[in-house]
């Protein structure tokens, strides 16, 4: 098994996965609150990449980070180098890539919530930002982990989009993904399984941990 793409593949989800979060909260409290009526483009865009090919979205992606893009020259602009084919650009096309994953978990969670305790907290002279951490991110905790959860899971074994944008560069660019697939073309089957088979627990984990958490095996404010 290869550790450093081991490595490298659960450095880059726990990024994209923390960063998504940070991105994912606003945008889905807008969609779920916002009475506006052309939401649905914006909901659109965001479920683009579940029926996008990945290779469709890391060309784009790879095009937009290229020497000639508008994110490219950007970054050439700030850092001195290409964004294409870094950790950097990893980062940025997979949360292009799992942004669904963490957009839609917690719209589902903020739109279930009840109403009438967001207008209690309103008479009660609670602001906005207020309620949101002491009123609605409690109740929607499941759908904060699930997104998490679930954004992890759906960078860590990336594929298309990873070798689009960031190629094999071993140390940089190299995931798990990519690494098994080159195991396979070597007919390492051994090494490919190994890698393959953790993944797959990973995997079943990740969901068990979404269905238990959706289903209310566990909760901290269940009440005894």
């Amino acid at each position: 098994m290869n550790a450093e793409a081991l490595f490298l593949s659960l450095r880059l989800a726990a990024t994209v996965s923390f960063l998504l979060l940070v991105l994912a909260l606003p945008l889905a409290y807008g969609l779920a609150f916002s009475t506006w009526r052309g939401k649905f483009l914006v909901e659109s865009v965001v479920a683009l990449p579940l029926v996008l090919p990945p290779t469709v979205l890391g060309f784009y992606a790879l095009v937009a980070m290229g020497p000639r893009g508008p994110l490219g020259k950007i970054w050439q602009s700030l850092f001195g180098h290409s964004l294409a084919f870094t950790f950097a650009g990893l980062v940025l096309a997979s949360m292009l890539y799992s942004l669904p994953f963490a957009v839609q978990p917690l719209v589902a969670s903020f739109e279930s919530l009840d109403r009438r305790l967001l207008d209690a907290s309103a008479v009660l002279g609670a602001s906005r930002a207020r309620t949101f951490l002491r009123v609605i991110l409690p109740l929607a905790w499941p759908g904060v982990l699930t997104a998490l959860v679930l954004s992890f899971a759906h960078t860590l074994g990336e594929f298309g989009v990873v070798l689009m944008v960031g190629g094999n560069l071993p140390g940089i660019t190299r995931t798990v993904s990519i690494d098994i697939y080159d195991r396979v073309q070597a007919l390492d089957y051994a090494a490919a399984h190994q890698t393959a088979l953790l993944l797959l627990l990973v995997s079943f984990v990740v969901l068990a941990i979404v269905y238990g958490v959706n289903r209310r095996v566990w909760s901290p404010w269940l009440a005894k």
